[in-house]
């Protein structure tokens, strides 16, 4: 029987940064006879009937530990294709030792552009690193396989592109520095500036310390709106509602917002390329001189741009292309 573990800290349809790993998920399961799925915390009930569930919570981090590595070891004895470590280094760390004497290869899936401690010493011990393309792994490694972002495209049907002046703008994503919200307010405040009529909406949880504090310094100029998350299963809902989905991520960090939009065919303005057809910016003037263009296009022209952009996000960046890549 064909076997996959994978490990996550969460399993739950609406949370707001991990939501993603369900498809992700459902993609292995068709793929193989079993997945076994290890985390923090999981709702089985969302995932396909031929995976099942263990979960390693404890009140203390060695406890957590502790369970983590009883909930792998039985699962390591008939040899599992694989085990597939979900975007925390420490999972990978701990596995390694306990899989690669068994000939069991881990895999560490990373797409952040910080390079803390853990990630180095989980490159060392990991058999491979998939990420999604080659700016999206912060240090230099042979063991690096680009693989897409495993966007779940048939959750993301296309809209009916607006024409007209007044633009409705989006942002979506983590209340984070790497983000770079305040380029995105500078940009838009400088639009209406310059008589263009358009406001912005930022969707978005905090999950850490570091992101409340950022959330708490910025000051949304007239015209931006900042909100908490939406459910992961709201988002294309959500993203059909704009214009437009603004995006100043810096390099190094993919944005799965961009390709989401894009699979939504909502087009996108970015700092980054990430799909053909983006329009580009790297000032707060530029960012406002992309408005002023976009809001030029008649709503034949926009639909183009956003159908073009769902054709690469389904060639290069489905959740189907990543599942054949793992």
């Amino acid at each position: 029987m064909s076997r996959i573990v994978f490990i996550t800290q969460q399993v739950d349809p609406d949370h707001p940064a991990l939501a993603a790993t369900i498809p992700q998920i459902a993609a292995l399961a068709a793929r193989v006879d079993e997945v076994v799925v290890l985390a923090d915390s999981a709702l089985p009930a969302a995932l396909p009937a031929n995976c099942r569930v263990r979960t390693f919570r404890a009140p203390t981090q060695a406890g957590r530990g502790l369970r983590f590595v009883g909930a792998l070891t039985p699962e390591l004895r008939d040899r599992p294709l694989g085990v597939l470590a979900h975007m925390c280094p420490i999972y990978a760390i701990l596995a390694a030792p306990l899989a690669r004497p068994l000939g069991v290869p881990v895999l560490l899936w990373f797409t952040h552009w910080r390079a803390r401690p853990k990630l180095a010493v989980a490159e060392r011990l990991a058999t491979r690193v998939l990420t999604v393309d080659a700016s999206s792994f912060p240090l230099r490694s042979a063991k690096v396989r680009a693989i897409g972002h495993a966007v779940d495209t048939a959750r993301f049907a296309c809209g009916d592109a607006r024409g007209g002046d007044r633009l409705r703008l989006v942002a979506l994503g983590r209340y984070a520095a790497s983000k770079r919200y305040e380029l995105l307010f500078r940009g838009v405040e400088l639009a209406r500036e310059r008589g263009l009529d358009a406001t912005l909406a930022v969707y978005g949880p905090v999950l850490t310390q570091e992101e409340r504090e950022y959330r708490a310094a910025l000051r949304p100029p007239t015209g931006v709106e900042l909100h908490d998350a939406v459910g992961g299963s709201e988002v294309p809902a959500l993203l059909r509602g704009y214009d437009a989905l603004l995006s100043a991520t810096r390099s190094g960090s993919a944005d799965k917002a961009v390709l989401e939009a894009a699979a939504s065919c909502v087009p996108v303005v970015a700092a980054t390329a990430p799909v053909d057809g983006a329009l580009r910016f790297t000032t707060a003037d530029e960012l406002a001189t992309r408005l002023h263009e976009f809001a030029a296009l008649d709503a034949p022209t926009r639909r183009e741009l956003g159908r073009g952009a769902r054709a690469e996000v389904v060639r290069r960046h489905s959740v189907d292309s990543w599942a054949d890549g793992v």
